[in-house]
């Protein structure tokens, strides 16, 4: 059965491209080893986190335990991007780690872990397009774990938005457009109707008032008694 099931400590066929080796001299470093780079990471992992899980891969007792963890940042805006390399001490820890987490749950996302050449400052940085890694650039699915929408999608629907706002707005300049505002004449407007609508009191609607109010006066007093 040896043949058919792929040994779950063996490295990817992935070359960095920024690596200046040819694929001999990648597989020769890969077998020394002690670098995991883990990917699929949610934004919001810490690196607590990560120390716990991979821990339980170290052996203290044989000299070594995890050296190091950096994470992968953005590189506009310093924050975590999704992945990040760990250093153990030995060999085996690496491949431990790569047998027994490697597919597993972490802030419930499958991580992968896979063996590195070795970490060199600034590959802690995203290489896409708007700093984050480069799978998040052209990611059209909407991932809430890394950021939403795709880096390459939120720029469309940005665009578009944009668009629909110029055509509202030449729609509002243009012929035909209805105008707005015209609150001030339309309270003129109102106030001049409502002056034509009322005559002026005569006197003698002055007296026809004061005998009918005395009138309904004596009326109600004739109601009390």
């Amino acid at each position: 059965m040896s043949h058919v099931v792929s040994s779950l400590d063996q490295p990817s066929n992935y070359k960095d491209s920024q690596t200046r080796i040819d694929r001999q001299k990648q597989n020769d470093l890969l077998s020394k080893s002690t670098t995991l780079y883990i990917g699929n990471l949610s934004f919001y992992t810490t690196e607590e986190q990560i120390y716990e899980v991979f821990a339980k891969c170290a052996s203290p007792e044989d000299g070594g335990g995890i050296k190091r963890i950096i994470m992968g940042l953005d590189r506009n805006t310093r924050t975590p991007c999704g992945f990040c390399f760990v250093e153990f001490y030995t060999h085996a820890e690496a491949l431990a780690s790569m047998r027994y987490v490697s597919g597993t749950k972490l802030d419930e996302r499958i991580i992968r872990c896979d063996l590195d050449l070795g970490y060199k400052e600034g590959r802690q940085f995203g290489r896409g397009k708007s700093g984050g890694q480069v799978r998040d650039e052209h990611r059209q699915d909407y991932d809430p774990g890394r950021g939403g929408w795709g880096a390459q999608a939120q720029r469309l629907e940005i665009e578009r938005r944009r668009e629909v706002e110029e055509r509202y707005a030449d729609a509002q300049d243009g012929p035909g457009a209805v105008a707005g505002g015209g609150g001030e004449w339309k309270q003129d407007e109102n106030a001049v109707a409502e002056r034509n609508l009322k005559r002026g009191r005569s006197p003698d609607d002055e007296g026809e008032g004061r005998e009918g109010q005395r009138t309904k006066m004596d009326d109600v007093d004739a109601e009390r008694m």
